[in-house]
């Protein structure tokens, strides 16, 4: 039986390019209707996304609701993984954190990355 494929997304921007925090969560909860593992990965202002309430005010125009995307990410066994080091800097506790977010450090985003068929950065 073959491997099942698998993706990494790295998201780099939260709510200053609502776009740019929108577009992985598309693709990332396309791919897993189509049977392909996705990873989500917060760096730098990206981990305001996995903030509680901070979603709520993240929408781009024309673009389905970000807040549902990743709520539906999540419940279809998405991994959201949450940068150690960014949030530190930011004062964000692991407490503000929505639920099914992973803290990380960069090991184990190497590991996903030695391990996918394809990375995308946005």
């Amino acid at each position: 039986m073959p491997e099942k494929e698998k993706i990494v997304y790295i998201v780099t921007h939260g709510g200053e390019d609502p776009e740019r925090a929108t577009f992985p969560f598309m693709l990332a909860t396309t791919a897993q209707s189509m049977e392909v593992e996705a990873v989500v990965m917060l760096q730098g202002a990206g981990v305001y996304l996995a903030k509680k309430g901070y979603l709520d005010h993240v929408n781009a125009a024309g673009l389905a609701p970000l807040k549902d995307l990743v709520d539906t990410f999540i419940r279809e066994g998405g991994q959201l993984l949450v940068c150690i080091p960014c949030i530190r800097q930011r004062k964000i506790e692991e407490s503000d954190l929505i639920e099914g977010a992973t803290l990380t450090m960069a090991a184990n985003v190497n590991q996903h990355i030695l391990s996918a068929n394809s990375t995308l950065v946005y």
